[in-house]
């Protein structure tokens, strides 16, 4: 009988098995106490970090992919997921990089082997609180690890661009119920929320402007004050409507 090992080796080179010249790369945002941070995995026995990503099955939808992969880098399930671009450069039929991943785990190749060939990727970004992942590297990688956004390494192919992108588009949606309901606890107080968005958007935010934006969002539902067994007045706490309501 094949090992768990052995045969997801055999599925990473198996051709048949994928959607020819399309993958997935997918930007993990991890947020937690003021920290935004990205995942990051490092490729064997290289100085190359990439996003983490894969192929497109092809019994897969593409978002099925995106969800695979983000299951098995962070151990986590039911994870937001947010298809925001697609990038499909020229550049990417760079195959440099690959054949020196490929060369550090003595993989057999040949200029016309199907991994050297231009993909293009279809960008993902997710959203959890990372104290609760458990990153875990693929078959080529020796690490997966956070690394906060000003101190993103230089990562292979467009990489670091897709980070970009996938910031400018989480930036855009700042005001989206769907950003706070996977960053923050169930209930939170009018603090937390302004911390998360100045976070993200990377500057000071006017608090009483702030919370009276908030207010008037329709967003928020009030539900009680939260317990400080201090002298101060305790903040209010608040969950995200659902849907129904």
């Amino acid at each position: 009988m094949q090992k768990v090992e052995e045969i997801a080796e055999t599925e990473v080179f198996d051709q048949s098995l994928y959607m020819p010249g399309i993958s997935v790369d997918c930007v993990i945002f991890g947020y937690q106490e003021r920290e935004l941070k990205i995942l990051v995995s490092k490729f064997k026995n290289t100085n190359l970090y990439a996003l983490p990503g894969g192929f497109i099955k092809k019994n897969e939808d593409a978002d099925e992919a995106a969800l695979r992969v983000l299951s098995e880098r962070t151990g986590l399930k039911n994870i937001f997921l947010n298809q925001f671009y697609t990038f499909g450069e020229k550049s990417r039929a760079n195959p440099e990089p690959m054949k020196l991943v490929m060369q550090a785990n003595e993989v057999l190749f040949d200029d016309t082997h199907w991994m050297l060939q231009r993909f293009i990727s279809i960008g993902y970004y997710a959203l959890i609180n990372y104290t609760r992942a458990e990153p875990k590297p693929d078959y080529f990688s020796e690490s997966c690890s956070w690394y906060e956004l000003d101190e993103l390494p230089e990562m292979m192919q467009d990489h670091n661009i897709i980070v970009k992108k996938a910031l400018e588009s989480l930036r855009r949606n700042i005001d989206r119920k769907f950003i706070g309901t996977n960053l923050l606890q169930d209930q939170f107080t009018m603090g937390d929320i302004q911390k998360l968005h100045e976070t993200i958007l990377g500057e000071k935010l006017n608090r009483t402007a702030f919370h009276r934006k908030m207010l008037n969002s329709g967003l928020l539902k009030r539900v009680g004050k939260k317990k400080t067994g201090g002298s101060h007045r305790a903040p209010y706490l608040y969950v995200f409507h659902s849907d129904d309501e």
